[in-house]
């Protein structure tokens, strides 16, 4: 006999990219895995989410977030490589992005309203752009 939904939700997700897997009330939990957009050469722009903190949690692979300061506009460009089973919490308005290697897979925690309406973007310089890839050599198996 299965569980009833309404006392058990189970989900997965184990294609590309970014899916939110579970809404409830004012939060969201997604499941972001490689995608082509997210190779390093690929990313031309950071984003920020101006009304709620993103929880990152590695659970396999490798990924590097990548985090802008500045308000208006990005200045300096810092890395991060996540370690597996520590939570990271990119603050309420830091800019972010990142890449992941072809195995990964990170658990997202974000608000349920998150979405492009306040979560402006803004465009990397040849320089910043330049670092990602550079900070990136290693991530990828070679072709």
């Amino acid at each position: 006999m299965s569980i009833p939904e309404h006392l058990l939700e189970i989900r997965e997700y184990t294609g590309p990219g970014y899916l939110p897997v579970i809404d409830f009330q004012s939060w969201r939990v997604a499941i972001l895995r490689h995608c082509d957009d997210l190779l390093p050469a690929r990313i031309t722009k950071m984003q920020r989410h101006d009304q709620t903190d993103e929880v990152f949690l590695l659970l396999q692979g490798r990924c590097l977030l990548f985090l802008g300061d500045g308000k208006a506009t990005i200045g300096e460009v810092f890395a991060q490589e996540l370690e597996p089973l520590k939570l990271y919490n990119v603050k309420r308005s830091a800019w972010h992005t990142h890449t992941l290697s072809p195995d990964a897979m990170v658990l997202i925690v974000e608000n349920q309203t998150t979405g492009s309406a306040n979560s402006p973007e803004y465009p990397l310089n040849e320089p910043q752009r330049q670092f990602l890839v550079d900070r990136s050599a290693g991530l990828y198996p070679s072709a």
